[in-house]
C-alpha cells in the first residue's frame, strides 16, 4: 500500500508537465492548425489525447502509459502527438469539431481534419499500442503493391508509390529504394529526386548521403519543410538504432548528419539525442553532462523549461543521488523564479527522495501559498503529498 501511494504521489507530478526526454510520447506544443501543418509536411496522422484536468483515468495514462519507452518509440515515429484539454476556452473550436462524451477520448485525425478512428476510455500501454497499430494497419496499402511487385511490376512511379506505402505503414523500404536507385545513372531527374526524398528513412544509409548531396535540388522540387522533416525523421531512426545497439558511433552519426542537413535544428537535436541515449543506456555521468549542456546552452533559467528538464531527470534516474542533487538545484530555481505551485510540489518530491522531510514540507507549503485563489485540483495533491510524508 505504501509503495502504491508513493507512485500515485509521483504520478501527480508526471501528469503536471511533459518530459523532453524521448523515453515516452513527445507531445507537440503548438496549436491545432500548426499540428495539422506538421502532419501534412511529415505525412503522418495526428494522435490526440482529448482529456479534462479533473479526469482521474486521464491522469493515470499521463503518468504511467504515455511516458513508457515502448509507447514513445512507436508514437513518436508514426504520429504527431497532441494533448488537448477539452474544457479550456481556447480549445472550444476543436471541441466543437470533435465533440466527446467521456474522458479520455483518444483520436487519430489526418492532416485535413478527418477523424480516422477514436476510442473512449483509458488504455494500458499494450492496449494503446494495439489500437495505434490497427489504425496504421487500416491505412496500410503496401500489401497490394507487394503483390504487383512480386509479379514483376517495376515502373518508377509504381516503385515510388510502393516505397511511400511501406513508409506510411512503418515497414522497411530501403531494399526497394536501393534496388531502384542502384540502376539509375542520373539521380537529378524529378522522379529520382523524389525517390531520394522518400527513400532516405535512416541517416546511416547511402540513400541519406545522396539526399544530402542533392538536398537543394530535392528541396526545390518538394519544398524545404518536407526535406527538413525527412532528414530529422531519419536522424531519429538512427538514434533509435544507436540506443537499441548501444552504439555511440551511431549516436554521433545521427548528430553529425542532422548538423549537415538541418543546421538550425542540430543543436537542439544533439541535446535531446544525448539525453535520450544516456538515459536508455543508464550512463549517469554522461546523462548529467548532456543535461547540464542543454540547460546552459538552451534552457538557461527559463522556469517552465527548467521544470520540464527536472521532470526528465526524475524520469530517467528517479533514485540516483547525483541526479537528484542536480534536479534539486534546478527545481529550486524554477520554483523561486516561476512561482508556480507545480514547481514547488516537484521540489518537495525531490526533497522527499533525498530524505529531507522538513524541506519537503516547507516546499509543499510554498506550493499551497503559490496557488492563490485558483485551486484546479492542486490543493488535493498538496494535501496528499503532505500526508505521504508521515508514512
Amino acid at each position: 500500500m505504501k509503495i502504491t501511494r508513493i507512485l500515485l504521489t509521483y504520478s501527480f507530478l508526471l501528469a503536471a508537465c511533459s518530459a523532453l526526454s524521448a523515453q515516452g510520447i513527445e507531445f507537440f506544443h503548438g496549436t491545432w492548425a500548426e499540428a495539422q501543418e506538421k502532419a501534412r509536411v511529415e505525412e503522418k496522422l495526428i494522435f490526440v489525447d482529448a482529456f479534462a484536468s479533473w479526469c482521474g483515468p486521464c491522469k493515470r495514462m499521463a503518468a504511467s502509459v504515455f511516458p513508457q519507452e515502448k509507447v514513445g518509440a512507436y508514437f513518436n515515429v508514426n504520429f504527431i502527438n497532441l494533448k488537448i484539454d477539452m474544457e479550456k476556452p481556447e480549445n472550444a473550436e476543436f471541441a466543437g469539431k470533435f465533440p466527446v462524451s467521456a474522458y479520455p477520448t483518444l483520436m487519430f485525425i489526418d492532416a485535413t481534419g478527418k477523424l480516422v478512428q477514436k476510442a473512449v476510455g483509458a488504455k494500458d500501454a499494450d492496449q494503446l499500442l494495439d489500437f495505434a497499430q490497427k489504425v496504421i494497419g487500416r491505412n496500410d496499402k503496401s500489401g497490394d503493391y507487394e503483390v504487383a511487385y512480386n509479379e514483376g511490376k517495376r515502373d518508377p512511379e509504381f516503385l515510388l508509390d510502393y516505397v511511400r506505402a511501406l513508409n506510411a505503414a512503418g515497414k522497411p523500404s530501403l531494399r526497394i529504394t536501393n534496388e531502384y536507385l542502384g540502376a539509375q545513372s542520373d539521380l537529378t531527374t524529378d522522379i529520382n529526386l523524389r525517390f531520394l526524398h522518400e527513400g532516405a528513412v535512416e541517416a546511416d544509409s547511402r540513400v541519406f548521403d545522396l539526399l544530402l548531396k542533392h538536398q537543394s535540388k530535392v528541396a526545390a522540387l518538394v519544398g524545404t519543410e518536407k526535406v527538413n522533416a525527412r532528414i530529422e525523421s531519419a536522424c531519429k531512426k538512427t538514434l533509435k538504432k544507436a540506443i537499441e545497439f548501444k552504439s555511440e558511433a551511431l549516436l554521433d552519426e545521427a548528430k553529425s548528419k542532422m548538423k549537415a542537413g538541418v543546421p538550425a535544428r542540430a543543436e537542439a537535436f544533439a541535446y535531446d539525442a544525448d539525453m535520450s541515449y544516456y538515459s536508455a543506456t543508464k550512463d549517469v555521468k554522461n546523462y548529467l553532462k548532456a543535461a547540464q549542456a542543454y540547460q546552459k546552452g538552451d534552457v538557461k533559467n527559463n522556469s517552465a523549461r527548467l521544470h520540464d528538464l527536472v521532470i526528465s531527470l526524475l524520469r530517467a534516474f528517479p533514485d540516483e543521488s547525483k541526479v537528484l542533487d542536480q534536479a534539486q538545484k534546478w527545481s529550486k530555481t524554477a520554483a523561486e523564479n516561476g512561482g508556480m505551485p507545480e514547481y514547488y510540489l516537484t521540489l518537495a518530491e525531490i526533497y522527499k527522495r533525498q530524505g529531507n522531510k522538513e524541506k519537503a514540507l516547507d516546499a509543499a507549503e510554498n506550493a499551497r501559498k503559490a496557488m492563490g485563489e485558483k485551486d484546479n485540483g492542486m490543493g488535493g495533491k498538496i494535501d496528499y503529498f503532505i500526508r505521504s510524508l508521515g508514512e
